[in-house]
């Protein structure tokens, strides 16, 4: 009970100007659309800072009417221009993005949409790496 309060795991997927979250435990979403871009022509996230800013308040929407929470642990899932898969650069770009918004651990995943038990599941992987 107590390591469930205390879990705070966010699934997080990335599409083009647009962040959709979803805390595990709280079983709360959320979305964030940007109004300045952060999407440019060849980059998902060609824009860091503006970046930043909206992963912040989506994150947060999450959090809302939680008066206490331990920083998160994101799995990142970039869901469009992932052809040929990431390179180091934009690996890094989504790594450090979600440390930026409070993350204390990142997991990348290219793949298919994650239920909340494969979420978990990968975290856990992660974690035994």
């Amino acid at each position: 009970m107590k390591k469930q309060l205390l879990s705070n795991n966010i699934y997080l997927k990335v599409t083009k100007n647009q962040f959709w979250a979803r805390h595990i435990e709280y079983q709360k979403e959320a979305i964030e659309t940007a109004l300045e871009p952060f999407t440019t022509n060849r980059l998902l996230i060609g824009e860091f800072n503006t970046a930043e800013k909206h992963l912040s308040a989506v994150i947060k929407k999450v959090h809302k009417g939680k008066w206490f929470s331990t920083s998160p642990v994101i799995v990142v899932h970039p869901m469009e221009m992932v052809d040929g898969g990431l390179s180091q650069i934009e690996e890094r770009v989504f790594k450090e993005l979600a440390a930026g918004a409070g993350a204390r651990k990142v997991v990348l995943w290219l793949g298919h949409e994650l239920s909340d038990h494969e979420v978990i599941s990968l975290i856990n992987k992660a974690n035994n790496v």
